[in-house]
């Protein structure tokens, strides 16, 4: 169980960096591109063991319509609603819509996983949500429902993540972490480079898809998002899904904030203010109630 929360809590980190690297890979590249970069290096670097004999998969027999509606979720849904959504919207619009989908999770997992959760579990993750606005409200962001075009698709970001924890946490009962880990880069790989090479050769722009990878920023930027934000992520938050209720899990997503604050005063030399740190004590103390054991859930974890 330690180890399941190892894995989200390592998950939010990864991709509380990955912020800094997708802006850096924009300075070379269009985000289609990005994506299609991003999943063919993470689909690469996990299907070498696979070849390799080192990780051992296994379909037979298992209900293959239900991951490709997984996959159609996470990462297909995601990250189409989201890249053009953030056409549409402020990127500080994205992150205070997407500290709702742990309470998306919670609602969804009380419905069709039938994971109860206590009130002061529904308080916590309400308080980490809230850690997350506040922070965004005081730095003078907020939704301009005038950018209804972007709310609507980051607000199908956050429902399709949301349907994607919920469908792994039913599905890791037939599959491993593993096993959808490789299906779901797999599907992502094979659509997002189909769909830019498709862009590519309809505009006839082909050396513009090859040309960043003459850049050693964008290489970097690529690899640090393929392997670590996409395969790495991928996997843990499969293995946290395998042992822990879907909400438990999904609330670790808000301390992806806390880590993208501490990044951007590291590394790009922001200040925090005090409402930074009250807004991370928020999220942490919500992330920690939620996972507290207030009351005996009635869905028991299952292994992997």
């Amino acid at each position: 169980m330690k180890l399941a929360y190892v894995s989200a809590a390592l998950n939010a980190v990864i991709i509380g960096f990955s912020f800094l690297f997708v802006k850096i890979a924009l300075e070379s590249a269009a985000p289609m591109d990005i994506l299609a970069w991003r999943f063919a290096v993470s689909f690469a670097a996990l299907s070498l063991p696979v070849l390799l004999g080192k990780i051992r998969l296994n379909f037979r027999g298992r209900p293959m319509h239900r991951l490709l509606l997984l996959a159609t979720l996470y990462p297909l849904g995601f990250f189409l609603f989201q890249t053009y959504g953030l056409q549409h919207a402020a990127s500080a619009e994205a992150g205070i819509l997407n500290a709702f989908t742990p309470v998306l999770i919670l609602m969804m997992a009380s419905v069709f996983l039938k994971e109860s959760a206590g009130g002061l579990q529904w308080i916590s993750i309400g308080l980490s949500t809230a850690g997350v606005v506040f922070i965004y409200w005081m730095k003078g962001s907020a939704i301009d429902l005038s950018n209804l075009t972007g709310i609507l698709l980051l607000t199908g970001s956050c429902a399709a993540f949301a349907g994607y924890s919920v469908l792994a946490r039913s599905m890791l009962k037939s599959f491993r972490p593993m096993e959808l880990t490789w299906w779901m880069l797999g599907i992502g790989c094979i659509f997002f480079l189909a769909v830019s090479g498709i862009q590519h050769a309809s505009d006839g722009t082909w050396n513009e898809l090859f040309a960043p990878l003459g850049d050693f920023r964008f290489i970097v930027s690529v690899l640090y998002l393929g392997i670590l934000s996409s395969l790495v992520t991928a996997f843990t938050a499969n293995y946290a899904l395998s042992r822990l209720q879907a909400a438990k899990a999904g609330v670790f997503a808000n301390l992806s904030t806390v880590v993208s604050i501490a990044a951007g005063a590291l590394i790009l030399g922001e200040t925090i203010e005090i409402y930074h740190l009250i807004g991370t004590f928020m999220i942490i103390a919500g992330v920690w109630g939620a996972n507290r054991p207030w009351k005996r859930p009635s869905a028991q974890n299952h292994p992997a």
